[in-house]
């Protein structure tokens, strides 16, 4: 019964999203407020434990919350201003004679290097996709499919950073357990592509360029966790480096790298009223911000540890580091103000960009924050304040203990792979892969430890399913079918992908129970 009551909170959420069709943000706060309810009722947690462990999780969530929320004003400011219009139209003409090849820039290399700035392939890749000549239904699953791989590092690394807080591990032995998986990952994602376009004839003909990508992306990753400098950066150099490649396969083929035959009046009037190097102009700055951050050690040191700025929200418990001068969110917010000077927005833009801002933010921002405090409160469940600091009651009366223990009896040494499909389940009904961090990652480790297997390695393995898991999200083909008004098509696409995702998910479980 025990385990019952736990996983209501979890399945009334799944439940709310594929059945009721709730959006992310409702269904979230219908599951806080049942996990509360429970744990106050069966779990002996008081309502000023629930409460407080809630704040905590707000907290703990800034990295993905306040991301979700600088990077919605930014891709704001660049669709506002005309911005983005230019990139899409540079984009368009690259590789424009080779299929595969252009699927592997523009939806793993690009839609990589998108989601680690805090941009949103599923927003910004639909469009130029149907542009390009794909079908609707290729045009909304490649954008949600190619960033997979690398989606631990997406906006600028922040489901690593939660990782490696969460788990109490640094940011570079986190690195070098997550890298384990890319190469096998990266590669897999690129012929599932291939596969989504044009079946076995499209992997066979594509086999080259998407091995080239899928190894240079994974081996990026590999190589930059063990050089140990850059890390939330990985996104960002394991795009460029694919791009890098796929132009030098092309150079080497004798294909015309740019291609400009597709390139309307009106477009070409896009591109006299603003130069590529302005319309990029916010992400240069960023991304050289990022760099001068990560890889210069005394600024690195004086933002990641001297203003660590530690917030103590449990009593007795882990100081929450919020790094808020470190943390991406705020570089977002000052690469874009910094690029005002050469995009130079109208009075108009600016009414524009705040009107969509605040349509646009708030409710993924709230979907982002609200799974973090359900994964709080059920961590804390019968908790109780005793001389001031929080203690656990007893073993019995905290949901993450009895799923732990649970889960251990049932699967017992097969658990390992059972928490990778666990990820995929988190990232379904969470939509990211550091939601899914949060919900699972004690559970985990708890469950690890009750059968000596591998913590990190366990949770790195369930949150790469949970990253997979993009591909299936209601919230984010949704998303991409809308850009191109064609709402509808998100459900043919989840009949499609469910399978790849499976089997996907799969491979890291069986890489999950290897090496755990």
């Amino acid at each position: 019964m025990d385990v019952v009551l736990t996983l209501i909170p979890i399945v009334a959420v799944l439940v709310l999203l594929t059945l009721a069709k709730w959006p992310a943000d409702w269904s979230g706060m219908a599951g806080w407020t049942l996990v509360i309810a429970i744990s106050a009722i069966f779990f002996k947690t008081s309502l000023q434990v629930g409460l407080t462990a809630s704040l905590a999780g707000i907290i703990a969530s800034f990295p993905v919350s306040l991301m979700v929320a600088t990077s919605i004003f930014q891709i704001t400011f660049l669709e506002s201003t005309g911005a983005l219009k230019r990139i899409v139209v540079f984009v368009k003409t690259l590789a424009k004679n080779d299929q595969a090849v252009q699927i592997m820039i523009i939806n793993m290399g690009i839609g990589t290097l998108l989601v680690a700035v805090g941009a949103t392939p599923v927003s910004i890749l639909p469009p130029l996709m149907l542009a390009l000549g794909y079908s609707t239904f290729v045009a909304v699953a490649l954008p949600a499919l190619g960033f997979d791989s690398l989606c631990t590092y997406a906006l600028l690394g922040a489901p690593l950073v939660v990782f490696s807080d969460m788990t109490g591990t640094p940011l570079t032995d986190s690195a070098l357990v997550f890298s384990k998986f890319m190469p096998i990952i990266s590669t897999m994602i690129g012929f599932g592509m291939l596969w989504l376009v044009g079946g076995w004839s499209k992997v066979k003909e594509g086999f080259i360029p998407c091995t080239l990508a899928g190894v240079t992306m994974g081996f990026t990753a590999v190589a930059v966790a063990h050089i140990g400098k850059g890390i939330v950066l990985t996104g960002v150099i394991g795009g460029l480096a694919t791009i890098a490649i796929m132009l030098l396969y092309m150079k080497l083929s004798g294909k015309a790298v740019l291609d400009r035959s597709c390139i309307s009046n009106e477009e070409k009037q896009i591109e006299e009223n603003m130069p590529l190097l302005t319309a990029l102009g916010p992400w240069i700055i960023l991304l050289a911000t990022c760099l001068c951050i990560n890889f210069w050690p005394p600024l690195f040191d004086f933002l990641f540890k001297d203003l660590a700025m530690p917030l103590e929200i449990i009593p007795g418990g882990k100081p929450i580091m919020t790094r808020m001068l470190w943390n991406a969110y705020t570089w977002v917010i000052i690469s874009t103000l910094l690029a005002i000077p050469f995009i130079r927005p109208t009075r108009k833009q600016w009414r524009d960009i705040g009107k969509k801002w605040i349509k646009r933010a708030p409710r993924p921002v709230f979907s982002a924050a609200i799974f973090f405090a359900i994964a709080y409160v059920m961590t804390y469940s019968g908790y109780a304040p005793v001389n001031g600091i929080w203690e656990m009651i007893g073993s019995d009366y905290n949901m993450i203990s009895i799923l732990a223990i649970s889960s251990a009896d049932f699967f017992q040494g097969l658990y390992p792979a059972a928490a990778a499909f666990l990820g995929l389940l988190g990232g379904f009904v969470s939509g990211s892969e550091a939601s899914t961090i949060a919900l699972f990652t004690k559970y985990n480790i708890l469950t690890s430890k009750i059968l000596s297997a591998d913590a990190l390695v366990v949770t790195a393995g369930t949150a790469i399913a949970g990253g997979l898991a993009s591909v299936i999200s209601p919230a984010k083909l949704q998303n991409a079918a809308a850009t191109i008004d064609s709402l509808g098509t998100e459900s043919k696409v989840i009949r499609a992908v469910v399978p790849i995702a499976l089997i996907f998910t799969a491979v890291a479980a069986i890489l999950t129970l290897i090496w755990a």
